[in-house]
């Protein structure tokens, strides 16, 4: 059986940063595999995130997450999946970082609004990296690229979250690589989407003319 992980300000912080970057890509089975993790007594959670132990919770994020799995790997519906968990990804992840770092410390609301802040920015940046990711992939008639990118997805997150608990300390330049990937990403993919967007209009526009 495994021993349980001892959670100092170290991994607590890591952790915070873990459950702010992964929110943006897998929001459900961050909460799923966080909560189950502290059910099995595998993680001893901090206050904060103890109710995603709760069966309920473990339920609607299992059940979530599944539908997930299968929406994210369907091109043209994993996009749509991406826009309307916009307004969900990014307020969840500052939520579950700041109630992963808020209990520490003397004064709550600092170590809240810091970890707040923190994980919304984390979640934002993932969330935006893997939206047009996804969006350049579906300029593509093949479905096999989302496919392998949707399975990234599935990989990268429990590693991350298993880094930031049992190796912080490897985690935090994984976590730094990654920020800057997808700030690479996010630049190189929006002007490409955008040029891919003026060519289409044009095309459109010359077709009207030649309706005409």
């Amino acid at each position: 059986m495994a021993q349980p992980l001892n959670l100092d300000l170290t991994h607590l912080v890591a952790l915070t940063a873990a459950l702010g970057w992964a929110s943006g890509l897998r929001l459900y089975a961050v909460v799923f595999l966080t909560g189950a993790a502290g059910w099995l007594g595998w993680l001893p959670l901090p206050a904060g995130l103890q109710v995603l132990q709760n069966p309920w919770v473990l339920g609607a994020s299992f059940v979530m997450g599944a539908i997930e799995f299968f929406a994210d790997k369907i091109p043209g519906l994993d996009s749509l999946w991406d826009a309307v968990h916009t307004f969900i990804r990014i307020p969840a992840g500052a939520a579950l970082a700041a109630a992963a770092l808020g209990a520490f410390g003397a004064d709550h609301a600092v170590w809240t609004a810091i970890a707040a802040l923190l994980g919304g920015t984390l979640a934002a940046t993932a969330h935006a990296a893997k939206a047009t990711t996804r969006a350049a992939a579906n300029a593509s008639p093949e479905p096999f690229s989302n496919i392998a990118l949707s399975l990234a997805g599935d990989v990268a997150v429990p590693t991350l979250l298993w880094l930031a608990a049992a190796h912080p300390w490897v985690f935090f330049p994984v976590l730094a690589l990654l920020v800057v990937a997808a700030i690479t990403v996010i630049v190189v993919l929006f002007r490409f989407l955008r040029a891919l967007l003026r060519r289409f209009s044009r095309r459109t526009v010359a077709v009207e003319v030649l309706d005409v």
